[in-house]
């Protein structure tokens, strides 16, 4: 395991990576943990409001991150600099991506339905640093061969394709999808030909004319949402907080115009 460790993680460099890993992901549970706690009236913790103005942990964390990113390019990959810069770098990164709904919407939106919205970004994040350091490079470039490098023609051609995939992706509305296939292209090349998501830039252009294609579409993404959002949101509720529960609407409520 150690000869592992350090053919794998500390010769190539990738030991800060590693530790800034951690540091966001523990800086993220740590900071859902007092959150609860706060909206849960327990413990000691409270909301920070100096003059009456909450301070968001998105505050100290956009710090962190700048201090810590500018502090890892000046120290490089190794020596204990780097170390202490990628814990810095990973602390603001978990307190930014706490509230990327907050930043997102510009408003406060924790415990509100967008505000899972923080949740997906942070499993996002993780799941690609993970792949970075298992050695997945972006759009491929890991699984091309010393020869295939060597010719541009085939290399330029291959980094195309890939992010040819990567672009209809995102068109056809899969963004989680298109974002993993960047380090895994097979992830992007299912995407980009598997049906559109309703609603998607795809499916409002190319399905225009297409009436069987969107209704292939719409029933796709039901059968899809129905077995999958689900299992998501309780994933989602596992590690962020459930969101506030939305009041049943009045009577007559959005009738006026």
């Amino acid at each position: 395991m150690g000869h592992w460790f350090y053919r794998n993680i500390v010769e190539p460099g990738k030991l800060p990576l590693l530790i800034a890993l951690c540091s966001f992901v523990l800086t993220f549970l740590a900071t859902r943990t007092v959150t609860r706690l706060i909206r849960a009236g327990k413990g000691p913790f409270r909301n920070v409001t100096p003059g009456g103005v909450h301070i968001h942990h998105v505050v100290p964390g956009v710090v962190l991150t700048v201090v810590g990113g500018f502090g890892s390019v000046g120290a490089g990959l190794r020596g204990p600099a780097a170390i202490v810069f990628a814990v810095l770098f990973g602390m603001g990164a978990g307190l930014v991506l706490d509230e990327f709904a907050l930043i997102l919407h510009l408003d406060d939106v924790y415990w509100t339905e967008q505000g899972r919205q923080s949740v997906e970004v942070v499993v996002l994040t993780t799941a690609l640093v993970v792949l970075v350091l298992g050695g997945f490079s972006p759009l491929g470039v890991d699984a091309l061969t010393p020869e295939e490098r060597q010719n541009r023609a085939g290399f330029v051609l291959t980094l195309g394709l890939n992010f040819l995939f990567v672009v209809i992706a995102l068109l056809k509305g899969k963004f989680r999808m298109a974002i993993l296939g960047t380090l895994v292209p097979f992830v992007a090349i299912v995407g980009a030909l598997r049906l559109a998501r309703p609603g998607s830039l795809w499916s409002r252009r190319v399905y225009r004319r297409r009436p069987r294609a969107r209704a292939r579409a719409g029933l796709r993404a039901y059968h899809h949402d129905r077995r999958w959002v689900r299992l998501g949101r309780r994933f989602q509720d596992l590690i962020g907080g459930a969101p506030h529960p939305v009041p049943p609407r009045e009577p007559g409520d959005g009738d006026r115009r």
